[in-house]
């Protein structure tokens, strides 16, 4: 389930971390009317009411439902609705039905929290620090899934409201007064055998350990993202045209989808607008680009002369950056611009911004064994027909965010805040 060092944990740090993250979760809603709240634009967008009821329903289940013999939930149905991919928990609602539900209310909804806040909280302060100790892993488990679907309800959104042709805006628009980026430089990495994935204290999800010994060839990473600018580029220079470019199944999507730009691209009497969070603006140059899917990542990178870097690799470039960037923390909820140049040698925006695809596919580590029970439905049974991206983005909590963080997708996924690093060899 996770990497946690056992140690005394003093109850109230967890519990004030537990009611921080549930009132983030609100607080994120706060811009939304009720209408808002019930929409589901697509099979893989799911309804902020369905993401308020499951992150609950998560907390009910491995919290309270299975340490405590006399808890009641507030609807038996509940537990239907709103489990999400846990099979061995019993049937579930149809993803793809999510909109359809208009009972429990929002109002309900939000009555469902409070009534799982406060059995939560009464469990947890009459814990004592071996009991809490004990219970911890869990706890942080489930507080990062909560903030997984916080970031999951700022790009749910973002794609209910690209389907109203009112273009509502979620937040004002943060000008950056950044119109020129940093010259694109390279970063050299040596050759050798490298030690990946999670160990030491702290929380980590099962899929990023165990920590294992891997041979890294001489490489080099670019210094910073790849900008809407250098994306337009790639565009007027018939990037979607050119088959070359393209994985076969990459170009055969390309037709079928009849794709010519990132996701939330439109233009208009010549000039490219951008559907964002605030609203429709026009793209900025300056920008990272964002909401292209491997395949674009892909193709852009060979036009580049240039790939994207393993997941290896950029573990290995990022243990020397500090977590640090454009996270939901900082109010913009999308990329912005690279503001000074760095310092020769070192990396910038390797922490928020964007989710940035490696080539390597969501595969098990060496010696990978998911978790006993339902929590090891979490991700191990995901490695398939997907990719790594790695280093958060600007709807992702910064405290949710570690160097051997593996995020994963279909290669044609695109309503995410994904982006482009670039990589090559030496």
């Amino acid at each position: 389930m996770t990497s946690f060092k056992q140690e005394l944990i003093e109850p109230r740090s967890l519990i004030d971390q537990y009611q921080r993250v549930r009132r983030f979760t609100e607080s994120l809603c706060e811009p939304l009317e009720t209408e808002d709240y019930v929409i589901q634009s697509m099979p893989d967008v799911s309804p902020t009411k369905w993401h308020l009821a499951h992150v609950t329903w998560f907390w009910e289940t491995f919290l309270l439902a299975s340490r405590q013999a006399n808890y009641r939930s507030l609807h038996p149905q509940y537990a239907y609705l709103f489990n999400s991919y846990y099979n061995s928990l019993g049937q579930r609602h149809c993803r793809p039905k999510r909109g359809l539900i208009s009972r429990p209310t929002v109002k309900e909804t939000y009555e469902y929290r409070r009534y799982v806040d406060e059995h939560v909280l009464a469990y947890l302060q009459q814990l004592d620090e071996a009991q809490m100790a004990e219970l911890a892993p869990l706890i942080q488990l489930g507080l990062n899934h909560e903030q997984q679907h916080q970031e999951l309800m700022l790009t749910d959104i973002k794609h209910v409201f690209a389907s109203n042709p009112l273009y509502p805006a979620y937040t004002e628009y943060k000008r950056p007064g950044v119109t020129e980026v940093p010259s694109l430089a390279w970063v050299s990495f040596p050759e050798g055998v490298y030690e990946i994935g999670h160990e030491g204290n702290g929380f980590a999800y099962d899929n990023e350990g165990p920590r294992h010994k891997q041979y890294v060839q001489a490489f080099q990473l670019a210094s910073r993202l790849v900008t809407n600018g250098e994306y337009l580029a790639f565009m007027e220079d018939g990037g979607y045209e050119n088959p070359l470019l393209w994985l076969s199944e990459g170009w055969a999507t390309v037709q079928q989808e009849e794709w010519q730009a990132p996701f939330y691209w439109e233009k208009r009497d010549g000039q490219w607008w951008a559907l964002t969070l605030s609203g429709l603006r026009a793209v900025d140059p300056a920008e990272p680009v964002c909401h292209v899917s491997y395949f674009e990542a892909d193709a852009y990178a060979r036009w580049a002369g240039a790939r994207l870097p393993t997941e290896a690799e950029w573990e290995v470039a990022a243990r020397t950056v500090p977590v640090t960037g454009n996270f939901v923390e900082q109010g913009h909820f999308h990329p912005t611009p690279l503001a000074s140049a760095p310092q020769a040698g070192t990396l910038t925006q390797m922490y928020g911004d964007v989710w940035e695809w490696t080539q390597s596919s969501y595969s098990p580590y060496p010696g990978y064994r998911p978790s006993a029970g339902a929590v090891g439905e979490y991700n191990g049974k995901f490695m398939c027909n997907q990719y790594v991206l790695r280093g958060g983005s600007c709807a992702t909590s910064l405290s949710h965010i570690r160097p051997t963080y593996r995020n994963f997708f279909p290669a044609n996924a695109q309503w995410q805040f994904m982006g482009i690093r670039l990589a090559r060899e030496v």
